[in-house]
């Protein structure tokens, strides 16, 4: 019996959340569901963003859905984001950012690419001080072995999709020693899988400028958190947008999908918030962690099949069950 510990989180993450719990369990009818709390929320009211015994739900279940994130633009003491703290706490050290053309929604077809950011250090391991009154300093970690991981998960998700292509993204030429570190090891160990000739570079600056001229041209990309973190919002415009943009935190033996969306304070509770990218980051978690590629292609052509007769038209102003009720009647009919 499989199971998943939702995380709904903050605005309209308690919103999106159940509708694809709704789509797991018509695909896993025997999907055993337990809920646990974590937030800017939680930590209002209790002092900490994310409670021990969240943690504990998803090591036990060894999946997960998250909602949403809501953080301060300012720092708050004792405060830590909680998608940062889970996926620091629990080893979720690759994030995949998958950017496909949808009908209807997308500005121009026959893009697929998939983006995996290493997710457990760069500048987001948070150590920060003042130097001085007027100086404050951020440390930037790269580490090998969280650059090895980063790169076996590269060759696997290579041989699923059967990419043509894998760009390595850094910026070695002004940090030699850490982006430095990161293309040697990646290169490193990509040669060991056998996939060395497959394997190109680009200084990020450059594969930011082509990632909006021509997307097209790329298959997999490999870089580091922060980078990963600006090139995947970037790219989801060709996707549709943040919206409708899903991920995966993905660990050993675990993971946690996760919508990018944010917390959307100024629609949550209207019943407007679109549950595609809680959809789709569901699909991610079905084909990379549960291992079930049908199922996955199932709920990706659900929605596919949504959008194609909507054309995106009014997505916006569509109320979330609406939405859910499109994908889902689609789902239905394609078991039957």
């Amino acid at each position: 019996m499989r199971k998943l510990c939702v995380i709904p989180g903050d605005g309209i993450g308690t919103e999106v959340t159940p509708v694809a719990v709704r789509a797991l369990r018509r695909l896993l009818p025997d999907l055993q569901v337990v809920e646990a709390s974590a937030g800017w929320g939680y930590f209002e009211q209790q002092g900490n963003a994310v409670p021990e015994r969240t943690l504990e739900l998803m090591r036990e279940c060894g999946a997960g859905l998250f909602g949403a994130v809501q953080s301060p633009a300012r720092a708050v003491p004792g405060y830590r984001s909680a998608i940062l703290t889970l996926r620091q706490q629990l080893g979720l050290s690759v994030n995949l950012r998958p950017v496909r053309s949808w009908p209807g929604i997308s500005p121009r077809p026959g893009i697929d690419l998939m983006l995996l950011r290493e997710n457990s250090e760069c500048l987001y391991i948070g150590q920060e001080h003042m130097a001085s009154a007027d100086k404050a300093v951020a440390q930037r970690q790269i580490t090998r072995q969280a650059c090895a991981i980063l790169a076996q998960r590269a060759a696997q998700v290579v041989r699923q999709r059967g990419a043509r292509r894998i760009t390595l993204v850094h910026k070695a030429n002004v940090l030699p020693l850490t982006c430095g570190l990161f293309r040697d090891t990646c290169r490193a160990v990509l040669a060991t899988e056998g996939l060395d000739g497959l394997v190109d570079e680009r200084l990020v600056d450059v594969a930011a400028l082509q990632l909006v001229e021509q997307p097209q041209r790329f298959d997999v990309l490999v870089t580091t958190n922060l980078f990963g973190d600006i090139l995947s919002d970037l790219a989801s415009y060709w996707s549709g947008g943040l919206a409708t943009a899903p991920s995966l935190n993905w660990g050993d033996g675990i993971a946690l999908a996760e919508p990018v969306h944010g917390s959307a304070p100024d629609i949550a509770g209207s019943g407007r918030a679109n549950p595609i990218a809680a959809l789709l980051s569901a699909a991610l978690l079905l084909r990379y962690h549960w291992a079930l590629p049908e199922a996955a292609t199932c709920l990706e052509n659900a929605v596919e099949g949504f959008l194609n007769d909507t054309q995106g038209s009014d997505l916006g102003t569509q109320t979330t069950e609406r939405v859910a009720e499109g994908v889902l009647a689609r789902l239905e009919l394609s078991q039957k």
